[in-house]
């Protein structure tokens, strides 16, 4: 049921369509509400960058200015804000420097470049949706009085029409734009063709990337047929369960790393792999590949293909016997199997008795069936259908009632051999009925219902037996875990710090870390694999050391720390090392990029006043390192253990830590 607005004049604001009863027309208000709200922020934002002058920046050609390519790509709305006031709205709103650029951008335009959608978001005219693609389509109109029409047209054509998509808008926004504003909208082709390029983001599920490219169209199909014919010329192997993407994938991999007739010289890239000693001896802990968290089994992948540990089945993946106290499995069980298969010798029917009895010398299958049998009334008993288990003589009743049923011939011993059970039940065949004589005619009834009983008995048993599968299942999960808790794998997951892990190690296990300790730079690898020494309770970095190094501290008595001091500008290489690790990625509050590997190590209290040390240097990004310097009214106080607090020129106070290990 809907309420029709009858005039204009009476709710500008309502729908075209009208007003819904009930929660549906509290969502419509709601979304009014979302309109107004998004407008005021609009112009408050506005008006927070008037405040912000482009006139405090340093002018360009100065030593550490903005660079002419990245001031020529900011957008034209930006060119009268400081380059400074995103980092204050990153700290304002605990949004991201790129979504804070945009915040300022889509602000200023509906401001200064739409306000006939300004006000129609306001007034409830159009909705949130509708403003994206004003924003990409029109705003770009270079001539304002073009523009305004362009803006006046659409928004006419959306209160014309009952139901309008931003999907829909934005189709009639291009074919407007195109046909009224062709030269310029080839312009703006050209534009955005300089920006294109590569770009890196994580992707939805752990450990996985996603590579985009922005291309031209001609330019992306033709990359995506070459894709495809190069999958095509792979033989077809039926063994092979890869999609066709995942196949186009694994061939542009091929082609980017390995080209192999290309001619062209070998690349070796750089990843940095940090992992603790459980996960790489077969623990749960995730890693961390380049800053970004990870699976342990990546990690153990990754490291097999480096060769740092040995390429062989996980510590932990072979599963202990239940009824083994010793982690040994035998030789023809697979991993994880804690259920015999469903099979039964030929001529015994399920439930009819032991098949093995006068065969088992051992006693070791009697064993397991007695096991099973009381893992069954026990299981049973606890979750008596999800109320509280009846006294023993009741449970004994049910029991000996089962047996009662199961020996009871069920619908599908009655029905023809020849039938299908399910099908009869489904679609019994019409039961002939003599005209005139009620006795067959109540034959055929009865014969109904019992052949109904039947199938419903049937049923019940079948439900019975799935609960008690279902009841052995949960049973046999509980019984899988208990022994990976049990297993190498287990305790090293459930190690508390990595002494306990240590503790909780195999011999071989011990004997392959130190392998991979005493192992150098050279061969696939960049540098030796270092050892990162944290706070069992914060994570913090301690220390960052080596095996000589720990030896050294083995035999003196200073222990482990940061790096000494430098007694120059530049950190040492132990110190910069040190840094990199700790910090990883831009220490600004809500900053991700990562500490480019040369420079933007930033002194807190200025050299020489401040000494060239960890207690007195913190990791930055090329750009808010600038910022810290260079941007009005902004302070950076570093404390001794790592501890950043930033304060803005609005009085703002945000606090960030080095990211844990």
């Amino acid at each position: 049921m809907t309420e029709r607005c009858t005039g204009s004049g009476e709710d500008p604001g309502a729908p075209t369509v009208g007003w819904a009863s009930g929660p549906l027309g509290a969502v419509q208000r709601a979304d009014r509400v979302i309109g107004r709200s998004t407008a005021a922020r609009a112009r408050a934002v506005a008006a927070f960058a008037a405040e912000r002058p482009a006139s405090v920046d340093r002018p360009a050609g100065q030593r550490g200015a903005m660079g002419a390519a990245r001031r020529s790509a900011r957008p034209q709305v930006l060119a009268d804000v400081s380059e400074w006031a995103a980092p204050e709205l990153v700290v304002a709103l605990s949004i991201s420097q790129r979504a804070a650029e945009q915040l300022l951008e889509r602000s200023l335009t509906l401001v200064h470049r739409l306000p006939r959608t300004l006000v129609a978001l306001e007034r409830g005219a159009v909705n949130t949706g509708h403003v994206w693609p004003l924003l990409e389509h029109v705003a770009p109109i270079a001539d304002d009085g073009l523009r305004a029409e362009v803006e006046a047209e659409l928004l006419a054509w959306v209160a014309d029409r009952s139901v309008t998509t931003g999907a829909q808008l934005g189709a009639k926004a291009r074919r407007v734009v195109l046909a009224r504003d062709v030269r310029a909208a080839a312009r703006r082709l050209t534009a955005a063709l300089r920006g294109r390029g590569v770009t890196c983001r994580p992707g939805t599920t752990e450990g996985t990337a996603v590579v985009s490219a922005l291309l031209t169209v001609p330019e992306a199909q033709a990359v995506m047929d070459a894709l495809g014919r190069y999958v095509d010329a792979v033989d077809d192997d039926p063994e092979d369960t890869r999609t066709r993407e995942a196949k186009m994938a694994d061939c542009l991999l091929d082609l980017v790393l390995r080209p192999g007739e290309t001619g062209l010289p070998p690349v070796q890239a750089q990843v940095t792999l940090v992992a603790s000693l459980s996960t790489m001896a077969g623990g749960d802990e995730p890693g961390e590949i380049g800053g970004e968290p990870v699976p342990a089994e990546m990690v153990r992948a990754l490291a097999r293909a480096l060769g740092l540990i040995p390429d062989v089945a996980e510590p932990g993946a072979t599963m202990p016997e239940v009824t083994e106290p010793e982690d040994t499995e035998p030789e023809d069980t697979e991993p994880g199997d804690t259920e015999p298969e469903d099979t039964e010798p030929e001529g015994t029917e399920h439930g009819s008795g032991r098949p093995w009895e006068g065969e088992d010398p051992t006693g070791e299958q009697r064993a397991l069936e007695d096991w099973w049998a009381a893992t069954e009334r026990r299981v049973l008993a606890e979750g008596w259908r999800g109320a509280e288990a009846p006294p023993p003589a009741e449970q004994e009743r049910w029991w000996a009632e089962q047996a009662r049923l199961d020996a009871m011939p069920t619908a599908a011993d009655l029905w023809d051999p020849g039938e299908s059970p399910r099908a009869a039940v489904l679609d019994p065949a019409p039961v002939p009925i003599a005209v005139g004589t009620g006795t067959s005619s109540w034959a055929a009834a009865d014969s109904a219902v019992d052949t109904a009983g039947l199938a419903l008995l049937d049923l019940d048993r079948a439900l019975g037996r799935a609960r008690t599968a279902v009841a052995r299942a949960e049973r046999a999960d509980a019984l899988d875990e208990e022994a990976w808790q049990g297993s190498p794998g287990g305790r090293l997951s459930g190690a508390a710090d990595s002494l306990e892990a240590l503790a909780a190690m195999s011999s071989e296990q011990r004997e392959a870390l130190a392998d991979l300790l005493t192992r150098t730079s050279g061969g696939g690898l960049v540098d030796r694999p270092r050892v990162a020494v944290r706070n069992a309770v914060t994570g913090a970095l301690l220390a960052l050391t080596d095996l000589p190094g720990l030896r050294r501290a083995a035999r003196s008595s200073r222990g482990l720390g940061p790096p000494p001091d430098t007694p120059g500008y530049r950190p040492g290489a132990r110190l910069d090392r040190f840094l990199r690790a700790r910090d990883r990625r831009c220490r600004f509050p809500g900053c991700r990029a990562p500490v480019p590997r040369g420079g933007e190590l930033d002194h807190d209290r200025p050299y020489p006043d401040g000494a060239t040390s960890a207690t007195n240097l913190a990791g930055y990004c090329t750009s808010h390192h600038r910022g810290k310097h260079q941007a009005p009214g902004l302070r950076h106080e570093l404390a001794r253990d790592g501890t950043l607090t930033v304060t803005t020129a609005s009085g703002l106070v945000a606090v960030t830590t080095p990211p844990p290990f």
